[in-house]
């Protein structure tokens, strides 16, 4: 009876461990899956590649900047020979956007494509991971995942003026750059 009950109960907290794990893509296993295939790019790099510690931030901003503790990169660039397969890339990234755990910022395109920014975290002023996906249909798309503890959204908005004005590493990011 008692080697029964013990059979029962390891079978029951196998069921509830398989069934509670999450079993669907995720934007993490998407950039590792991706990163070495031909047609994409990936660059992972740390706050530092900013070059910003010669720029004058507000409290705000350097808090924001701090809170950052890398940026990994993937795009795919679209060409006329890999069409198709930029359509099914394209729609892999959607529908792992679409999952209920990524919460929406911003929504929006311009006249060069769309974009949003999403996030995950507990809530816009505790923020993980921050998400920025753009696309383009004539260039292709690309995923920017801005990884750190306890972010802040309305914080790491006030963080564009800083960027614009960092002397950014194009040594790392010349490939990236050269990719657009």
């Amino acid at each position: 009876m008692i080697q029964s009950i013990k059979k029962l109960t390891a079978v029951l907290f196998l069921v509830a461990a398989f069934t509670s794990c999450n079993q669907g893509p995720t934007l993490q296993t998407y950039y590792v899956d991706n990163q070495e295939k031909s047609g994409f790019v990936s660059v992972d790099a740390p706050t530092s590649l900013l070059n910003v510690e010669d720029i004058e931030m507000t409290e705000e901003q350097r808090e924001a900047y701090e809170s950052v503790d890398k940026l990994n990169v993937l795009a795919f660039r679209l060409s006329q020979d890999n069409y198709e397969e930029y359509e099914v890339e394209l729609q892999k990234v959607k529908v792992i956007l679409k999952d209920t755990k990524y919460e929406e910022l911003i929504r929006g395109s311009t006249k060069e494509g769309k974009f949003v920014v999403k996030f995950l975290g507990e809530s816009e002023t505790s923020i993980d991971e921050l998400i920025v996906f753009g696309n383009s249909n004539d260039k292709g798309f690309a995923i920017v995942r801005v990884l750190g503890d306890n972010m802040n959204a309305a914080k790491l908005m006030k963080l564009s003026d800083v960027i614009e004005n960092a002397n950014v590493d194009e040594g790392q990011l010349g490939l990236l750059k050269d990719f657009f």
